[in-house]
């Protein structure tokens, strides 16, 4: 099932080259159409990569859904109903290969962030620290990704969770300091997923201070896991039954 899904995704060119290029352009756009004009209290390229890869790995994951719905509303699923295959197998093999796709997007952004300036002060240890944050994150969504592919009807429906995951990160630390927002939406802001998960992995790389925002992510990350699981296996069982 993995290597079947990294098949597609390779034959799916115009899906893969939006994933890989996506993150490039929009660390340009932050960074010289934006970063002049925000202050964060350093380099805005430093401020803002960590924020941008986690943008572009939340798009990454959310095309899980557009694969999932293409199986389930394709002939390939008679044919899976007549082998002896499980619904974790058939969903974790398109989880696993959007984990593939976002690690290549992550190492394009840093890429693109070392030519541009971005200078992180992390040890080995830390960065492994940070793929892993991102890793648990990008294994939640996808996750979920997986149980909105098994529930919408339609490529198109299931291309609008895209815009959902995309949204989530601006009203968070990602682009700009919390503080700097107005004050109706702070709440919002500091509570929901995204900025633990950003600011776990901004200071991983840039030596900041870390607070609880580490255990604020994993709880965050391993509760969404194991709901978006279920709730996934679930529904492709119930549908294909």
């Amino acid at each position: 099932m993995l290597g079947r899904s990294v098949r597609l995704s390779i034959r799916n060119m115009d899906a893969l080259f939006t994933a890989l290029l996506l993150p490039i352009m929009l660390m340009l756009l932050f960074v010289y159409l934006f970063g002049g004009a925000i202050q964060t209290g350093t380099e805005y390229v430093t401020y803002v990569v960590p924020g941008v890869i986690v943008l572009c790995a939340g798009f990454g994951s959310s095309l899980t859904a557009v694969a999932v719905t293409q199986d389930m509303n394709g002939g390939i699923m008679d044919r899976f109903r007549s082998m002896d295959i499980s619904a974790g197998a058939v969903l974790g093999g398109h989880v696993v290969a959007s984990i593939a796709r976002n690690l290549l997007s992550t190492v394009l952004v840093l890429a693109v962030g070392f030519l541009i300036g971005f200078r992180p002060e992390a040890g080995a240890l830390d960065f492994l620290a940070a793929f892993g944050v991102l890793f648990l994150y990008v294994l939640a969504f996808s996750w979920v990704a997986a149980a909105v592919g098994v529930l919408t009807r339609s490529a198109e429906a299931a291309n609008g969770f895209t815009f959902f995951v995309m949204f989530l990160p601006y009203p968070s630390s990602a682009f700009v300091p919390v503080e700097t927002m107005p004050t109706w939406i702070h709440g919002f802001a500091e509570n929901q997923p995204m900025t633990p998960i950003i600011e776990s992995m901004r200071a991983l790389l840039l030596g900041t201070p870390m607070g609880n925002s580490a255990w604020l992510a994993a709880a965050w990350c391993a509760g969404i896991l194991v709901a978006a699981v279920a709730t996934a296996t679930f529904l492709f069982r119930r549908r294909i039954s």
